[in-house]
Order: structure tokens, then sequence, then C-alpha cells
């Protein structure tokens, strides 16, 4: 493991710096107040650096988005935020763009927001159309930077080319990336985010869960996370998850922090969950270190012959 790393990157070509890891707020919920452990995680999260914070209208039905504009509107930090607009069926319009846009600010206390992702690129209006309505919002100086979600690489290129008419740079790709689920390593579409100067960033770092260790073919997950996860796979996962805890255990580290940090090695931004400061200060311990490439090159021959 080498010394002190540099922490922060840049996200595509934005002039946005933050932090090499950021939190998603998919579990963040706002009923009337803000949650007291709510709060408690955000704190934690700014006091160790991390200042990237994505969010959505859809997460918790613009919960998400009021819990955290009300946690910023209570630091002095300087925080980045990401949110996305989701392309359902009655929304075919510059209109419905624009109007779910400013319902977004609202709920987030903010004049202009740092990053706009495109949620999905669901038909039946086209990734074209929507990337213009993004440059509007830019020109407008109600976004400072445009992104997409779920992506693949036709649609970024797409998006990217789009953009780039308007003299504006596509910034990022979110994407479900981890040491699982590595589909974007493998049909290139974390080859093409570097070569365009895109950022990827990854949800589910961990997994929901299983790269932090908190799950085993003893210790399954109940619901929606155990219908995820089946023994069989579990079984399946048992080489990878004991290549992870061997090197977790030589490095000193957690498995979840070795699996964090696997995807920065790779390039991409990790957006871990957090709803306790004790996962805040947990996922923010990823950032200061690099595994070394024995142990990279280790990770990735462990789940090499895995299915997604």
């Amino acid at each position: 493991m080498s010394g002190k790393i540099q922490s922060e990157t840049t996200i595509g070509q934005s002039g946005i710096k933050i932090r090499a890891l950021g939190i998603g707020t998919n579990r963040w919920f706002y009923n009337k107040t803000i949650d007291p452990g709510l709060e408690a995680t955000f704190k934690e999260a700014i006091a160790n650096g991390v200042n990237f914070f994505d969010t959505a209208e859809i997460y918790g039905n613009g919960g998400s988005e009021k819990a955290l504009g009300e946690l910023i509107r209570k630091t002095k930090a300087k925080v980045r935020v990401a949110s996305k607009f989701f392309p359902s069926p009655n929304r075919l319009t510059e209109n419905s763009f624009q109007s779910a846009l400013r319902q977004t600010l609202e709920r987030l206390g903010m004049v202009q927001l740092d990053i706009y992702m495109l949620h999905f690129p669901f038909p039946p209006v086209r990734i074209e159309t929507w990337m213009e309505y993004m440059a509007n919002a830019v020109d407008a100086g109600l976004v400072k930077a445009v992104g997409i979600s779920n992506c693949n690489k036709i649609q970024m290129k797409k998006a990217f080319d789009t953009l780039a008419k308007r003299h504006v740079p596509l910034i990022c790709n979110e994407v479900e990336f981890n040491l699982i689920k590595r589909s974007p390593l493998r049909n290139g579409l974390l080859d093409i985010c570097k070569e365009l100067g895109v950022t990827m960033i990854a949800y589910r770092p961990l997994t929901s869960g299983l790269l932090s260790g908190k799950y085993s073919t003893g210790t399954m997950p109940t619901m929606i996370r155990g219908q995820v996860f089946s023994r069989l796979q579990m079984k399946n996962w048992i080489p990878l998850l004991e290549t992870l805890q061997r090197i977790a255990d030589e490095q000193e580290k957690t498995t979840g922090q070795v699996a964090l940090n696997w995807v920065i090695c790779k390039g991409a931004i990790p957006i871990p969950g957090a709803t306790s400061p004790e996962h805040a200060k947990e996922n923010a311990e990823a950032i200061n270190w690099r595994l070394t490439e024995k142990d990279v090159v280790a990770l990735d021959e462990a789940g090499e012959n895995q299915k997604d």
C-alpha cells in the first residue's frame, strides 16, 4: 500500500473539484423534519472531507432532496450536489423538464445546481432532445454542468455530441459499477468514458452491502435485498469475497474500504450510501490511500469468470 494519495479529483471537464468519493442519498428521507441520524451522518461526512452528494427527485419522492437541502443550509462547508431528472411518460416537453428542475432547486434551496443528470434514457423522447434542454438550462444559469445516468456507449456518445454542438461538456455518466457488477469494464463503457473525458460515477459500489462483509451464505439479507442475492450466487462469489477479505486484513482496512478503493483505482468515483455516522466515516477512510497494483490484479482475477 502506498503512502498518502492526492484525494481530490475533477468531474469531467467541468472544473468541479470534489474528493475521490461521494455519498449516495437514495435512502435519505424527509418527514416534516430532518432525521437526527441523517444530520449526524452528514456532519460526519463533511468532517471527514467528503463534499459531494448525489440525489434525485425520485429518491423518497423528493424527500432526499429536501433533507439534503436542509442539511446544506446548516453548514458553512462548500458542498457539491448532483441531482437527476426522471423522464416519466407524462414528461415530454421542455416545459415539463424546466418545471422538474425548478422544483428540484426549490427542494434543495439552491438557485443553481452543480450537476443535473438525465436519470434514465427512456423513450419516446430522444436523448438528443433532453440534452438540448439541459444545454438551455446551463445557458439560463440554472445548472453548472450536465451528466447522464444508466446510459450505454451509444447513448453516451449521442449525449456527448449533442452537448458539444452547444459548447457544453458532458461531464459524467452514473452507472452501477463494483467488484460484482463489472459490465462497464467488460463492455468498454469505462474506456469510452476515459477517452471522451467523461467521469464515471459508480452507484452501488458495495453491491447493496455484499462487499462490506455484511452478508454470507450463512447470513442472507431479507426482503428486497434477499431477492437480489441467492445462496447460489453467494457460493459463486466466495473466491472473490475471500480475496477481498484477505487483502482487507493485510492492509488493515475493512472489506468495504477495499471494494471502494478498487473502484477509485479503476478511475471511477464511488458514491456509497450512508445512513449513519459510522458508515460515513468508514466510507471516507477509503480515500487517502491506494491498493497496490498486485492487489488490484488479484481482485480482477478473483472475479474474472463470474457473471454480473
